[in-house]
């Protein structure tokens, strides 16, 4: 038996105690006592001699967030769903159900169903749904009411017994659907405690005082609505609405609504309620704290949003960490996305736009066979063929941020480090013929590809690029993307070996522009020679396929293909401390004393196949490629670099002829700029004066025809002296130039 009354006070069982509160917090202000009342129970306590130890002592308790005053629990008696009945049967349904992290389903919320006591429903509240359960006063006899139909033809046999004088809900209208209808009845604590019943033996029936658990509406929620199941019973008996695709919330959730939805569906139709699930995780500052006003680390999301735009927020948010991981939230975060992802996507857009707009390309050619397009359309068609997939993929498996990752890089490194960068010159050179028309439709369906891959994530800037670029070609009919099909994959397009030589022209490109860089030579000074081992002859073969186009990407004159580097190219291997510690433990030093053994055969091994085996103290452990680093060592007017299973060796030694290449390149640079801050359209001819400087003529005279051919130069001129025009400065060249429009 409780001994404190719903008011907080001792009952009057309690003798010596009887009407004091249990915490002086309960009494009117500056009524409360001096001595509280666990004080004064200690004080008793103590002078009958019964107490072992009396001491403070502090720990947490519940307050109620409105008042601040402390919260008091009572034993009630409560209505109960046995969910330990079936709570097998949830656990079972719940391996069929795809959760995101898959360890919140079999361990968080697996755990809580394998565990599960059965649903206290009632609550003790005012506002909520009423529990629809009348009882005579013994409890003998009750009632569970279904729907307002029931309930109306239970009341009428209350009037006809006497116990009702008439149906307070008489001018509802049973089987009309309509919100005027139900807007004649209210089914409150209220209204519906007023309605009293009888029995099968003729008593009266009252309605159980409790509320429902409002997380029974929640659970509720996918047949409540559609008022199921007096309406619309084939959305969810016919599974056209039921179970859920998809659902999202909080990670607390497993709890709360993943629960209630989960347990009713399994009670009910003995069915799941989501086939997918997504717990997400939490916003926290760039510190990984949780963001607090009061701290002042919160960020404010309307400044984010009017600051960066909802696209670049979104997919921060999507690309920067998986939903349902938390995520330290950085605005430099969403800067950085808005000026590489989609700085970089605009930058195309813009490139593509400007000669189109000169050749007045509007896509009405038939599109170029495949066979018939470049190499390089060839191979970024295919990249973006393998993109859809996986993106395709990624979306379908809800790993959203796997998908704007690799939309991202597809984007920079693909499309615009190399596709562009590549074929820029077609663009802008030539006729208006094949290749010129190949590249135009090759880009136009990278970026138009790349707006629907994106638009899930990026709905309003891939909706703007779509319709202009749509808005030129009339090729779809769809006036928004969100209207438009998903891309699809054409296996036609893929050429897995094209990307592979692709991907070595690549790594190779930045292993030598990374040893240029080490040696602060710039791009634009020609080098003669690099050396590529190889191990067998399909690397061989794929590497001289693209040796012109790293010929071109890196600026050298010849790449020299080794099948026998081993009196050149020397490797060298050590342990990987970081890597072998956390996996081995004690036995990280005898694995390092081994590598340290390793002969080129076993570098050589590990290398190509990712692992090697080793018998330390007795025991054969697996070695992986990141468990070590491997270098070559540089040799004498040369700078080695090695990426993977790609080493590559680079002549740094300038030649004169290589040096006076190289000021041509850095004039054809300063002459393309002056003529940008001239306002000169892309297409006009130029008059080109140049004041002499030593040894700048010859360099110039040299390479004269590369001058004027990428500079639209169709006179040039040398003089002595040169009042205006534009300083140029680089290396030890100090001159000046003078561009005038032909």
């Amino acid at each position: 038996m409780p001994l404190v009354d719903l008011q907080g006070r001792f009952r009057p069982e309690v003798t010596e105690f009887a009407g004091k509160y249990v915490k002086n917090e309960y009494y009117p202000e500056g009524e409360a006592p001096e001595k509280s009342i666990d004080v004064e129970l200690a004080i008793k306590l103590k002078t009958e001699n019964k107490a072992f130890k009396v001491e403070k002592y502090k720990h947490s308790y519940p307050n109620c967030w409105r008042t601040d005053k402390p919260i008091l629990y009572y034993p009630l008696d409560s209505w109960f769903i046995k969910v330990t009945d079936v709570k097998d049967r949830m656990h079972s349904l719940n391996k069929t159900i795809n959760w995101k992290p898959a360890s919140t389903g079999t361990g968080r919320f697996g755990n809580w169903l394998a565990n599960a006591n059965d649903w206290n429903l009632s609550r003790s509240r005012y506002w909520g749904i009423p529990l629809p359960i009348w009882r005579t006063e013994d409890g003998k006899e009750e009632i569970c009411i279904g729907s307002v139909k029931e309930l109306k033809e239970e009341m009428l046999r209350s009037v006809d017994a006497g116990i009702m004088s008439e149906d307070i809900f008489s001018s509802f209208e049973v089987g009309n659907m309509s919100d005027e209808n139900y807007a004649k009845i209210d089914l409150h604590k209220n209204i519906v405690d007023e309605i009293v019943l009888v029995s099968p033996s003729g008593q009266p029936m009252n309605r159980e005082s409790d509320l429902i658990d409002v997380w029974f509406d929640s659970g509720s929620m996918p047949y409540a609505q559609w008022h199921y199941p007096f309406e619309n019973k084939q959305k969810i008996d016919g599974n056209e609405s039921f179970p859920a695709d998809f659902i999202a919330e909080g990670v607390d959730q497993t709890r709360g609504w993943f629960y209630t939805l989960h347990a009713i569906a399994t009670m009910v139709f003995d069915s799941v309620a989501y086939k997918n699930v997504v717990s997400n995780g939490l916003v926290l500052d760039k510190n990984g704290h949780k963001m607090s006003k009061r701290l002042g680390n919160a960020t404010d999301p309307f400044t984010t949003l009017a600051t960066y735009g909802a696209d670049a927020t979104r997919w921060y948010m999507i690309a920067n960490a998986n939903p349902w991981d938390n995520l330290k939230f950085d605005l430099d975060g969403v800067e950085e996305v808005k000026r590489k992802f989609f700085g970089t996507l605009y930058n195309t857009y813009s490139f593509f736009t400007l000669y189109t707009n000169i050749d007045g390309f509007s896509y009405t050619e038939e599109d170029i066979a495949l066979e018939e397009r470049p190499e390089i359309d060839r191979w970024i068609l295919s990249e973006l063929h393998t993109l859809i997939a996986k993106v395709d993929t990624f979306y379908e498996t809800y790993e959203p941020t796997r998908a704007a990752r690799a939309i991202s890089d597809f984007t920079q490194d693909h499309l615009s480090n190399w596709y562009v960068r590549l074929s820029r010159r077609r663009f802008w050179k030539g006729d208006y013929e094949t290749d010129k028309i190949s590249a135009y439709q090759t880009l136009y369906t990278c970026m138009v590809t790349i707006a629907k891959l994106s638009a899930p994530i990026a709905p309003f800037f891939m909706d703007k690029l779509y319709q202009d670029l749509n808005s030129v070609t009339g090729k779809e009919t769809s006036e928004s993307i969100h209207l438009a099909n998903f891309p699809k994959s054409d296996v036609r397009f893929i050429d897995a070996s094209l990307e592979r030589k692709m991907e070595n022209a690549q790594i190779i490109s930045s292993l030598v522009l990374s040893l240029r860089a080490k040696e602060k030579i710039k791009v634009r000074q020609p080098l003669q020679k690099i050396m590529i081992p190889v191990d067998n002859d399909q690397q061989k073969e794929e590497i001289l396929a693209v040796s012109d186009l790293i010929k071109h990407e890196v600026n050298i004159k010849e790449v020299q293909i080794l099948e026998d580097a081993s009196d050149i190219l020397i490797k060298q291997i050590k342990p990987n401390f970081k890597a072998l510690g956390p996996k081995f433990g004690k036995e990280m030093r005898s694995i390092a004393a081994e590598v340290q053994r390793f002969t080129k055969e076993d570098i050589s091994k590990i290398e190509k196949s990712g692992n090697i085996s080793l018998e330390i103290n007795g025991k054969e452990i697996t070695l992986e490629r990141e468990d070590v680093e491997i270098s070559s060592k540089d040799i004498e007017g040369w700078l080695v670099a090695n990426e993977g299973g790609l080493t590559v060796a680079l002549d740094v030694t300038i030649t004169e002829e290589l040096r006076k290449e190289g000021v041509a390149r850095e004039l054809v640079n300063r002459i393309q700029n002056a003529r940008k801050d001239t306002g000169l359209e892309v297409t006009d001819k130029i008059r080109l004066t140049v004041l002499n400087f030593e040894n700048l003529q010859h360099a110039i005279q040299e390479n004269k025809a590369y001058i004027m051919s990428e500079t639209l130069t169709q006179e040039l001129v040398f003089v002595d002296a040169l009042d205006a025009g534009t300083e140029i400065a680089f290396d030890t060249i100090i001159s000046k130039i003078l561009i005038e429009k032909m």
